[in-house]
């Protein structure tokens, strides 16, 4: 259940962030009974913050009498630094390089145990990809999401490493399997991921380091799994990484 038991106690922000946090990849539109059950606020509840919530903009009532995340949050969500700043900062490159090789790129940051997509372009003849800008995925099962576990907190590595979710038939759902792949991906300075979380597609990611320790971003590619010489893509993605994070050291705002 997304946001808790019933508790009457409860302030009117928790509920109102329950009622919020019932969204998300998964779950995009959701109906009054379906946003009930799932922050564990009662229905009357639900439905009068929910009006509230469409008259301010946050939420939107489609036709289907179903709701989904309306233009106000994502207005207020492209305001965080981790998005304003990096999305500014690494846009052109990621325009250079799908223009250079024709495939998505895309870049994400770490939140809990997925992968929170910042951004990503994608041209005319790439592949169909199951991410796009706001999303979150698993970490394990992605090559952005692969990156930033590799070094991640060791809480946070066993907390994903206890919440191995298949996805394809290729997805690493061994945790000792899964702890090679992540030693192997600090070890050589990438990661990939091939059929884990689209059939027929490989990702390849690479850390973006603003500062010295744990990657604050990565930078992925994703394209056919077919493609040959895919191994060529890595230097175009370790140059680009490297320019963004010198970029990020320079905005004063960003963490680290």
């Amino acid at each position: 259940m997304a946001g808790g038991t019933r508790d009457p106690g409860r302030s009117v922000t928790s509920r109102v962030l329950a009622v919020l946090s019932t969204f998300d990849d998964s779950h995009a539109r959701l109906g009054l009974t379906e946003i009930a059950g799932r922050s564990g606020l009662p229905v009357s509840t639900v439905s009068r913050l929910l009006a509230e919530l469409v008259a301010g903009e946050a939420l939107v009532r489609r036709p289907d009498r179903r709701y989904e995340v309306g233009q106000r949050l994502w207005q207020l969500g492209v305001l965080a630094p981790v998005n304003a700043e990096l999305r500014e900062v690494a846009l052109p490159f990621l325009h250079d390089i799908q223009a250079a090789i024709g495939d998505v790129v895309q870049i994400a940051v770490r939140e809990g145990i997925t992968a929170l997509y910042v951004e990503r372009v994608a041209g005319r003849d790439s592949v169909a990809v199951v991410s796009r800008m706001g999303s979150r995925l698993p970490l394990h099962a992605t090559g952005v999401g692969k990156v930033l576990l590799a070094e991640a907190p060791p809480e946070v590595q066993a907390e994903a490493l206890a919440n191995l979710v298949q996805v394809t038939p290729h997805t690493i759902t061994d945790p000792v399997r899964l702890r090679r792949d992540l030693a192997e991906t600090r070890r050589r300075g990438y990661a990939r991921a091939v059929e884990e979380i689209t059939p027929g597609l490989l990702s390849i990611a690479v850390p973006i380091r603003p500062h010295p320790g744990p990657p604050a971003a990565a930078l992925g590619i994703v394209t056919s799994a077919t493609r040959p010489r895919t191994s060529q893509l890595v230097p175009v993605l370790q140059v680009a990484a490297a320019a963004i994070g010198r970029s990020l050291r320079r905005t004063s705002g960003w963490p680290g």
